[in-house]
């Protein structure tokens, strides 16, 4: 079993760094992409520990009926998630959010409001274990090349993954680009949320939407990065500067 807990739970080395190319804004580390539940929920997990505006962290849940929410632990929703996902939301609000492994690969997430007590478990196979490998020594620029991205979501799908895609534009508009370097499959989970059972993890036939952006057809933990490019540079300067957070309140 792959060691997760070492592996993520290390501090970075700043709360706040560079984008991997000019003109754009990012985030890095790691989360859950998302995670489908045969009772049509689904949920999602960010935790970036680096990003242009500092640490943070959110939960995201779909209702079987299609309505997103983002929860935020971090300086401001608008500094998190909802900056790229939010106009596809029905609900955006702030929570804490703790995060404890409980065993190398099995991680407890918690929330106080809504109350959600979640537990999953993630694996690598030999097939992602390979592509991991892979992934994690390729140069940062093959993420700029259409032909190896589209390469990389075709090698997705063939994952049971579904219609994903790395490149594209999110519901605020900007246009984004996922890069993971390490998948795991997220083979056992268990969540409750504001006490309804949210029931066992299941593989989709279609990919679930937020908005148009497609997440995950099976559950899948991820570590890497995203990147959006900067839609106004008047805005985005001012946002960072007023950015401030530590980062350390989900563990408290």
């Amino acid at each position: 079993m792959v060691d997760l807990a070492s592996r993520l739970s290390r501090p970075p080395d700043a709360a706040v760094g560079r984008a991997p190319w000019p003109g754009h804004e990012y985030a890095r580390g790691w989360g859950v992409f998302g995670l489908p539940f045969d009772t049509g929920h689904v949920l999602a997990l960010r935790v970036f520990p680096q990003s242009s505006f500092g640490p943070y962290r959110t939960v995201w849940h779909r209702t079987p009926e299609g309505r997103w929410s983002i929860h935020v632990d971090g300086p401001r929703p608008d500094l998190a998630c909802p900056r790229y996902y939010g106009p596809a939301c029905e609900s955006i609000g702030t929570a804490r959010v703790r995060l404890a492994f409980t065993g190398p690969a099995t991680l407890h997430v918690t929330m106080d409001r809504p109350a959600l007590d979640w537990v999953l478990t993630a694996r690598a196979t030999p097939v992602l274990a390979a592509m991991n490998a892979v992934s994690c020594v390729l140069p940062l620029v093959t993420w700029r090349m259409r032909a190896l991205v589209r390469a990389r979501e075709q090698a997705a799908r063939a994952l049971g993954l579904g219609d994903i895609r790395m490149r594209g534009r999110m519901p605020s508009g900007h246009e984004g680009i996922l890069m993971p370097q390490r998948m795991y499959y997220v083979t056992d989970a268990a969540a409750f949320l504001d006490d309804v059972d949210l029931g066992g993890p299941v593989r989709l036939s279609r990919s679930p939407r937020i908005g148009t952006v497609a997440l995950p057809a099976r559950g899948i933990l991820a570590v890497g990065q995203a990147a959006w490019q900067i839609q106004d540079p008047t805005e985005h300067t001012p946002s960072r500067v007023d950015a401030r957070w530590d980062g350390k309140s989900g563990d408290r």
